[in-house]
């Protein structure tokens, strides 16, 4: 690619839903922490990329230590998130310079290929895009329920039609100084990824279908599952 690619790795939350004792992107997978994996697989496609890993407050001499323990030595630079994953991308975008290109990606996502990185970013140049975004299609049937007190209704909504619904991943590509001025923006809880603050800017988004074993690790059975296809892949 001719612009230079920077990685903008979120990885400042602190995982409750796993209910482990430290954060899951520093839990193991193979012998190797979650995060680390989910790095390697961006410096396989783009060696002389360009890292800034965001970590939760007080992480940053754990990830130095996890670092140097594992050989895993590789320039990048630290950054606190912060209180919504909006505000530690916000934060990281600070170190990113204009005229590049900067992908962000969630740091409990370690099974994404390092083909797909550089096919999106050769789908990127290539179509002089402002902002590339992995989806996948929906296969399971749509309900529109709502929670309440512990309990499932209807919302009175008829369900979304699945032919029409698909789930967005990352990484997500994006021109930075168009990603910057996005985060501009006051924090809205509609800001969901990347793609909802970009879109409410008015940036162009285009779509790439994603890959169906890159999934978010977030709970326990989601580790099982990522633990058995990193053994068999």
């Amino acid at each position: 690619m001719s612009k230079e690619v920077y990685l903008i790795i979120s990885a400042g939350g602190r995982g409750v839903r796993m209910g482990a004792k430290e954060p899951k992107q520093f839990l193991t997978l193979g012998g190797k922490t979650i995060l680390q994996r989910s790095i390697e697989k961006f410096i396989a496609a783009v060696p002389d990329i360009h890292i800034v890993t965001v970590l939760p407050s007080g992480y940053a001499d754990k990830w130095k230590e996890i670092c140097l323990a594992s050989n895993f030595i590789v320039r990048q630079k630290i950054v606190t998130g912060g209180i919504t994953r909006f505000h530690s991308v916000k934060n990281a975008l600070a170190q990113v310079p204009d005229g590049v290109a900067v992908m962000v990606h969630d740091g409990v996502r370690p099974l994404l290929s390092s083909a797909f990185v550089r096919k999106m970013l050769d789908c990127f140049e290539a179509e002089n895009l402002h902002a590339l975004i992995p989806v996948l299609p929906s296969v399971d049937s749509l309900k529109s329920l709502e929670l309440k007190d512990g309990k499932l209704s209807r919302t009175g909504e008829p369900d979304p039609e699945r032919s029409l619904v698909w789930r967005a991943q990352t990484p997500q590509l994006f021109r930075s100084e168009e990603l910057r001025e996005a985060y501009s923006q006051a924090y809205s809880t509609s800001f969901t990824d990347d793609a909802s603050v970009a879109e409410a800017k008015k940036i162009p988004l285009a779509w790439i279908e994603g890959e169906r074993f890159n999934i978010k690790i977030t709970t326990p059975e989601d580790l099982a599952l990522a633990d058995f296809l990193a053994r068999n892949r």
